[in-house]
């Protein structure tokens, strides 16, 4: 899973924009982030692809006034609420964005191209109709906060007992950019999002990290298999509670808004 998922970019600075926070400039840079280039396809009344700015404009002439984000998994559909073709391209994105107003989503298809050392990204993000209904499986700030708290002490137990949790220098060096990054731009959201979802983005942000490590930094000492399944058993829940937080964070601007 993504520590900064493109779908919580468009989602947060998408929210910060239709609210009246931010210029169009300021989204669209903050959105396309290190990419080449956003484009938007499928959107009504748009007979073909069309840039960020124009997308979000004819978005909220549309109706839309706020945004969701979703963020599936295999047996979890979390964010989505149908129908199915759109949860099958979301799921196979691992990522969408619902729109609020308008029974509108979002899915993105990432483009690479260019030559090795050059590799330049490009997003199309597809306009795909949904169900208007309460998305699946999302807590509240408060319910994903208390998961994370649990979560992370259980992980740091589980993967230290496995001697898979990030340790040695590669792990050292992950860790140390997340902060410097955390630090250096306490801007995780966009303005408009009360300081509970920044805290809890922020703590889903590192246990996603230490998962990630945990799978990436090779067997570790869980080299008999019986332990790489131990390893896979503790890190499944783990992972989905931080996708529930994450989702939580993300979705909070229109949470706080829709109840006064």
């Amino acid at each position: 899973m993504l520590f900064e998922p493109r779908s919580g970019r468009l989602t947060a600075w998408g929210n910060a924009l239709l609210a009246g926070l931010v210029s169009p400039d300021e989204a669209v840079l903050s959105i396309v982030g290190e990419d080449a280039v956003h484009r938007v396809a499928g959107l009504p009344g748009e007979s073909g692809p069309v840039g960020l700015t124009l997308a979000l404009g004819r978005m909220r002439t549309l109706g839309v006034s706020g945004l969701r984000v979703a963020l599936p998994a295999p047996g979890h559909p979390l964010g989505l609420s149908g129908p199915p073709e759109f949860n099958a391209r979301a799921l196979d994105a691992e990522e969408a964005v619902v729109a609020v107003g308008a029974a509108l989503g979002l899915v993105p298809e990432v483009i690479e191209a260019g030559p090795a050392g050059d590799v330049h990204v490009e997003v199309v993000w597809h306009v795909l109709p949904v169900r208007e209904a309460p998305p699946a499986d999302v807590p509240s700030l408060g319910e994903a906060e208390r998961e994370l708290a649990e979560a992370l002490r259980e992980a740091t137990v589980v993967l230290t007992r496995l001697d898979v949790a990030g340790s040695g220098p590669v792990a050292d060096a992950a860790l140390s950019a997340y902060r410097a990054r955390a630090e250096a731009g306490r801007e995780v959201l966009a303005p408009g999002y009360p300081p509970r979802a920044v805290r809890v983005l922020s703590m889903a942000q590192r246990v996603d990290l230490m998962v990630s490590l945990a799978y990436e930094n090779g067997h570790g000492g869980a080299v008999a298999a019986s332990e790489m399944a131990a390893r896979a058993e503790a890190l499944r829940p783990v992972e989905r509670v931080a996708r529930r937080a994450l989702v939580a964070a993300y979705n909070a601007a229109v949470e706080e808004r829709e109840r006064g």
